[in-house]
């Protein structure tokens, strides 16, 4: 027997549109934020009540950059919704269709290597923008016309298709580097990934650069795109990619639309422009030295794994955190060759962590239990001795917390909501606030130091970007600097008696540097090994040895060096920031437009949460034979209130059903209701002659509820909590007077319980080492019927014999009313067999889960295979019901099979997993076909 499990391919290729992008969280926010708007044209900024500074840079920045860029896109403008979240402790953003909105995330990071120094809202108003102007001008041709035809969801799923997601985000990266003097196009950070593969000979082909690996390290599509758009802009002029974003989403070529678009408008061969492209940047990036370094791996080496922030216990023994993408982050002591685990790391944003004296001190991240839009960066101290770990704050938002000389103080960075950044020094016994440096000049600090009691160290960033290593009086807030102010990154600034190492740009590289704070006199540190490493990060200085880690193609390495072998260059300041020979960045239109965006008062109100509250945006069909429908989905701009519009047709009974469900998020429960009115139903039974007879009726069914989600997650550990009550009604108007009794109207109430729990897992595992997930659900009727039904299930995750392997036990029981339930089965059956809704059913299953291969190969850039792994399993199922006589029946149901799963990347940037099942069944399949031997295709519920 041959069985697919199969889900609508049209509906889940639209859904894309719909979640594929998602990064937001649903009823994220509480009811206490207020919320205000900016209108411009081009957006509408809607911004919590208390960051109007915020709200209207975004607004002017977004508003004076679109008239000036307009022609290096497209000329068509839809004014887009753009969402300030200030709760969080990341800077991100993200611009999605379906429905059309945007939102920034503009907490700023401390490390200035990764996306710069410039200020989140004005680096999120050029970059996410520009991809507002390119999903703006998207709209043509066949991408138009599904867009005519399903909505915003339809949009999103043919431009996702005909344009790479390179890019859409080199595309941006470009502008924010030619709308400033800095963007990521001008940090040699941003290229390190592509960097260490060259130096290291690692010429993988294009489809595992664009999707990746298990095994080795791949970066990801941001500096790929980047590369190729600017050398782009340089050889072909600022109109290349307008004509080529239109040419491929109008799909003018029907096959490989955007690789034919670059053919057409360049001259030359898709393969042979991104080789040119790259071959652009490797000449300016790749020395002799670094491809010498490299070569001191074996050539056919995957990723090792990184060793980051390095500290001195003593001039032998260095304390640094240790992961891999086989292991989860741990602090490890390691002297001479010996390693030694003190603990494993919580959560993290960035890894950073601080020593003094026997003890580690970092921020550990934590989400709201209710709020996903809020999150928390909490300080743990660590005793390393015994790996004994303490918590010092909580709900705080702190970052990069350092101890004092004797340990009795942190100094940390704080971020609240409402922006106004300041330094805060904390009583390490309990926590305790004991000063809030002043900050009148609107700094925002990053890696602060105690330099002495009352002063601090830290590398600054002005409001403009520009950066400078500071001397930071504790209790004026005075800001002396230490260097020059300019645009070159700084970071990771440690303290050798009057000494700051600190790691700075310099050119194309990224190297470190001493200052003298007495007498300002700052230094290039050089040596010969220096010049083998890409990039030299996070210094630590002992007695006699300095440690620092540079990047590599096998992760970030920790390397030591004998300060005596170290020369010191006396530098006057850092030069400026590289262009990477890309003349376009001083000549596009554009050219640092940044630097005369004015501040303009624009009138704002007050934005009401209930604004467009369905606000109807994609229309997604699904069909699953014998099943047809159609869905009108709604969301509306806070992302509080979700809607679904749908129509359905059943082939085999003929009925027509027409339903509407909505959850509203922004309360403590989510709320939620629906109703569905379904025509024509029929069914068979028998008149008072016992002949056969056609019942017909109609359906209402009618539902109310409320759902809790509560997220546990924090120190080691995502942990989830959901409780759900709903009270469901059904109406049904049954045309043939004998059968009304046979379909009384029903109520019942239908009640869950979930909880999950699992370990980080890190990147090659296939299932966390150990987790949980249970489920308990109850559902009973609360008129005459009197029916009920019970489920319990569970699903348990143990390590296997060898690494990445993975040991998954599933227990569940269910029992109802002794009569025939109306509820359907929900437990989980042996597989292989046909299920039936039993009186009493009992399941424990055994799994056992490995990797098979890991190809890294792909065909025709439409399907790339990423790993093959295999699961063994073996599946009891128990059942006991009654005949119609009275008699007891049992049954067993066991079987055991494997199955092959595949996990895959299509159109090189969708993730897909899909597999294939044998399964052999031990006992007779009472319910269902003939034969032991069955074959099951097992496809995604989501293509996308």
């Amino acid at each position: 027997m041959f069985e697919v499990k199969f889900c609508g391919l049209i509906a889940a290729g639209l859904l894309l549109g719909i979640s594929g992008v998602r990064a937001q969280q649903f009823g994220g926010n509480p009811p206490s934020v207020k919320w205000n708007q900016i209108n411009t044209p081009a957006t509408r900024v809607i911004f919590p009540v208390g960051m109007d500074s915020a709200g209207l840079r975004v607004a002017n920045v977004v508003q004076q950059i679109n008239n000036v860029m307009k022609p290096t896109i497209g000329t068509k403008q839809r004014q887009v919704n753009i969402v300030l979240q200030n709760q969080l402790v990341t800077t991100n953003g993200y611009v999605g269709l379906a429905p059309f909105r945007s939102e920034f995330y503009i907490t700023p990071a401390q490390n200035s290597f990764s996306l710069g120094s410039i200020l989140p809202t004005d680096q999120l108003g050029i970059h996410e923008f520009r991809h507002v102007q390119q999903y703006n001008n998207s709209d043509v041709g066949l991408t138009r016309f599904l867009h005519v035809l399903f909505g915003e969801g339809g949009q999103s799923l043919a431009y996702s298709i005909a344009v790479p997601n390179w890019f859409a985000e080199g595309d941006a990266v470009y502008n924010e580097t030619l709308l400033t003097n800095q963007g990521r196009g001008r940090l040699p950070y941003f290229f390190n990934g592509y960097r260490s593969l060259w130096a290291a000979g690692k010429n993988y082909n294009w489809m595992k650069l664009r999707n990746g690996s298990y095994r080795d390290y791949v970066p990801d599509w941001y500096p790929m795109g980047y590369m190729m758009v600017a050398y782009g802009r340089q050889k072909y002029g600022d109109n290349l990619w307008r004509n080529v974003n239109n040419y491929a989403a109008a799909y003018k070529s029907f096959v490989y639309p955007f690789q034919n678009a670059v053919k057409t408008y360049t001259g030359q061969d898709y393969s042979k422009f991104r080789l040119a492209a790259f071959e652009h940047f490797k000449k300016q990036l790749v020395t002799p030295e670094l491809q010498k370094g490299a070569s001191a791996y074996k050539s056919n080496q995957h990723f090792i794994g990184n060793q980051e922030f390095p500290a001195y216990a003593d001039e032998n023994t260095v304390i640094y955190r240790k992961s891999s993408y086989r292991q989860r982050a741990t602090f490890v002591e390691k002297t001479g060759n010996l390693e030694r685990k003190i603990r494993l790391s919580d959560f993290t944003l960035d890894g950073y962590f601080n020593y003094q004296n026997g003890q580690i001190v970092y921020a550990s991240r934590r989400p709201d239990v209710r709020w996903g839009y809020r999150e928390y960066n909490e300080i743990k101290i660590v005793d390393i001795k015994t790996g004994h770990q303490r918590q010092i704050t909580t709900k705080t938002k702190y970052f990069a917390p350092a101890f004092n000389a004797d340990n009795s103080r942190i100094v940390a960075v704080d971020i609240p909501a409402s922006g106004k950044y300041a330094l805060h020094v904390l009583n390490v016994a309990d926590g305790k606030l004991i000063t809030a440096v002043p900050n009148p000049n609107h700094v925002f600090y990053t890696y602060p130091k105690f330099y002495n009691n009352s002063e601090i160290v830290a590398a600054v960033r002005k409001p403009s970007g520009e950066m400078s290593i500071a001397l930071i009086d504790i209790e004026s807030g005075k800001t002396d600097d230490l260097t020059t102010v300019d645009m070159a990154p700084k970071a990771f600034p440690v303290i050798q008696k009057d000494t700051v190492y600190f790691t700075g740009t310099w050119g194309k590289d990224d190297k470190m540097f001493a200052l003298s704070i007495k007498d300002r006199q700052l230094f290039e540190i050089q040596s010969d090994s220096l010049k083998a490493y890409i990039g030299n990060y996070q210094p630590a200085v002992g007695s006699n040895k300095i440690a620092w880690v540079s990047f590599s193609t096998f992760g970030y390495q920790l390397h030591e060096l004998e300060r005596n072998r170290l020369q010191l260059k006396p530098v006057d300041a850092l030069p400026p920031l590289p262009d990477f020979e890309i003349a376009s960045l001083k000549m596009d239109t554009g050219a640092n437009l940044l630097a005369s965006i004015k501040k303009k008062a624009l009138p704002y109100k007050k934005y009401p949460k209930f604004t467009r509250p369905f606000n109807f945006h994609s229309l997604v069909p699904y069909f699953d034979d014998p099943e047809y429908s159609f869905s009108l989905m709604g969301e509306n701009i806070l992302n509080t209130l979700q809607s679904e519009l749908s129509f359905s047709y059943n082939r085999n009974e003929g009925y027509k059903q027409f339903g509407f469900t909505s959850v509203y998020g922004a309360a403590f429960p989510y709320l939620f209701a629906g109703v569905n009115y379904t025509i024509d139903r029929r069914d068979y039974g028998f008149d008072q002659n016992r002949n056969t007879v056609e019942v017909n009726w109609n359906e209402t069914n009618l539902q109310a509820g409320l759902q809790l989600p509560l997220n546990f997650a924090g120190g080691r550990n995502y942990t989830r909590f959901n409780i759900s009550s709903s009270i469901n009604y059904s109406i049904n108007d049954v045309k043939q007077v004998a059968f009304k009794s046979a379909l009384p109207n029903n109520t019942y109430l239908n009640n869950s319980i979930t909880f999950s729990n699992q370990i980080a897992k890190p990147y090659q595992l296939i299932n966390p080492q150990l987790a949980q997930s249970i489920t308990l659900t109850y559902r009973n009727t609360i008129n005459t019927l009197n029916a009920h039904q019970f489920l319990a299930s569970g699903t348990f995750y143990f390590p296997g014999l060898f690494t990445n392997h993975s040991l998954v036990f599933n227990l569940a029981h269910q029992r109802r009313d002794r009569n025939y339930s109306i509820f359907s089965n929900q437990l989980p059956f042996s597989r292989g067999y046909t299920s039936d809704n039993l009186y009493r059913l009992y399941k424990a299953g055994a799994n056992y889960h490995f990797p098979v291969a890991y190809p890294d190969a792909g065909i025709a850039n439409l399907v790339y295979l990423m790993r093959l792994r295999g699961n063994l399993f073996y599946d009891y199922t128990h059942g006991t019901d009654f005949y119609r006589s009275g008699a007891a029946f049992k049954a067993d149901f066991r079987s055991a099979g494997a199955e092959l799963y595949f996990d895959t990347q299509w159109f090189n940037q969708s993730q897909v997993t899909f597999g294939v099942r044998y399964t052999y069944l031990l006992d007779t399949d009472v319910f269902g076909g003939s034969g032991s031997n069955r074959f099951t295709l097992i496809l995604p519920l989501s293509i996308f």
